[in-house]
């Protein structure tokens, strides 16, 4: 049996651990949580002490909007774009992504249902690559969205409206959605560690 070395991290992730290892630590510490954001990490290093993770979260929030926008792209382009290969994606990502859910693992059954779920997953893949292509071009930083589970054709009127947005909205909204979904990540991790069943 392997061990899921994302997991293994969850002791590490209390606040009073948190608030006192070396910034390096610190920064191991939490990058599964943020997709490895280097600028940022350190940022959020040098802010401690936070007291509580949910103060973390909000320090988190506050250093993602204060920071130079290069930085701001550099976090948000750090998740993978959505619908990305799920070789290419982090263990969390895979999860959150929907390749760990039926329709991913490539069995067809031969059944008519099967064919039209195949071709349905097909055409909503396509869309997304499209609406990416688009959306980095407009704006010039990935899509990220907090997916929350939700399967991937009903994040496609999300990504049209997004399209339609200025700029600057977006880079709020993107950043926003990476502290979400770091907080919904701790959250997750945090609850298997204390019932992993």
């Amino acid at each position: 049996m392997t061990t899921d070395p994302v997991s293994s991290t969850v002791p590490s992730l209390s606040s009073d651990r948190l608030d006192v290892i070396a910034p390096g630590a610190f920064a191991a510490a939490v990058a599964p949580l943020f997709e490895g954001a280097r600028h940022f990490l350190g940022r959020l290093a040098m802010a401690r002490p936070f007291g509580t993770m949910d103060r973390l979260f909000e320090a988190a929030r506050a250093i993602a909007h204060a920071m130079p926008v290069d930085e701001q792209i550099e976090l948000i382009d750090a998740h993978p774009r959505l619908g990305a290969s799920p070789a290419a994606v982090s263990a969390l990502s895979f999860v959150e992504q929907g390749y760990d859910r039926d329709g991913w693992a490539g069995a067809a059954t031969g059944t008519d249902a099967a064919a039209e779920a195949e071709v349905e997953r097909v055409r909503v893949a396509a869309e997304i690559e499209r609406l990416n292509d688009a959306y980095e071009a407009r704006f010039g930083f990935r899509y990220c969205v907090f997916v929350a589970g939700r399967p991937r054709a009903a994040l496609l009127p999300g990504m049209t409206v997004a399209l339609e947005a200025d700029r600057a909205a977006e880079l709020e909204r993107a950043l926003d959605a990476v502290i979400d979904i770091a907080a919904d990540r701790y959250a997750t991790l945090t609850a298997t560690a204390e019932d992993p069943a």
